[in-house]
């Protein structure tokens, strides 16, 4: 018999450490994420804070286009600020499924970030290498009463550092839909993590998106007010 100290954690445990890595009691990050597409590539930046994992509010700083533009999550639900006709919309349930800013990334997606420990089972299917780095494999099947829109989602994360290094996400009918790479690990606010994200959809050949952070801070006190319609309006 193996010592207990040996035995792998369980599937649940290294989800958690995996999202603990990337969530400090609250997160202050600066990101750029790039819109590649066969024929044209486009660029914008956001700066975002996040508290616990149910609130977020990201401000778009760039292009001007777009500049000004604020997406406030609680929970499920999602309003969006839009500074040219000055409205706080919230986006209704039947809006959740297109295309976030279009980029490879859904208004669900956003969403669903935060609900991985509560609303799947999970699975340790064994271990396999990614790039370098020997990972625990795991296989979250959302519970039946969950709001979740995937069949299924496949996580890799490294056995040293919890780093969550390839995720598969797949529709209710198996198919997979978009895969997630990270890339560039490295120190950034007090953290080992992955500095860029790859997210590349199935079906889409040439498509993707790419989330790079710039700058990330972790546990600054951000007060729950922070996290309102009417700060939205106010964001710098």
């Amino acid at each position: 018999t193996v010592a207990k100290s040996q035995e792998d954690p369980t599937a649940v445990d290294i989800i958690k450490k995996a999202e603990d890595r990337m969530r400090g009691k609250t997160s202050i990050a600066s990101m750029r994420i790039s819109i590649v597409r066969p024929k044209w590539t486009r660029d914008m930046e956001l700066k975002s804070w996040t508290k616990g994992d149910e609130m977020s509010i990201s401000l778009v700083t760039a292009p001007a286009r777009d500049k000004g533009s604020v997406f406030l999550r609680k929970g499920r639900e999602v309003w969006n600020w839009i500074p040219s006709v000055e409205r706080v919309i919230k986006l209704p349930p039947s809006m959740m499924s297109q295309s976030w800013m279009g980029t490879d990334l859904t208004n669900d997606d956003l969403v669903n970030q935060s609900d991985i420990k509560k609303d799947f089972t999970h699975k340790l299917l064994g271990k396999e290498t990614v790039g370098d780095k020997l990972c625990y494999k795991i296989e979250s099947i959302p519970t039946e009463n969950s709001a979740i829109v995937w069949g299924k989602i496949i996580a890799w994360i490294d056995v040293s550092d919890y780093i969550q290094m390839k995720t598969e996400f797949y529709d209710e009918d198996d198919f997979l839909v978009n895969t997630f790479s990270a890339q560039n690990i490295k120190m950034m606010g007090g953290k080992k993590i992955a500095t860029k994200i790859e997210i590349v959809p199935a079906e889409k050949p040439g498509n993707k998106t790419i989330l790079e952070y710039l700058a990330l801070e972790f546990d600054k006190p951000l007060d729950d007010s922070f996290f309102s319609t009417q700060n939205m309006k106010r964001l710098k």
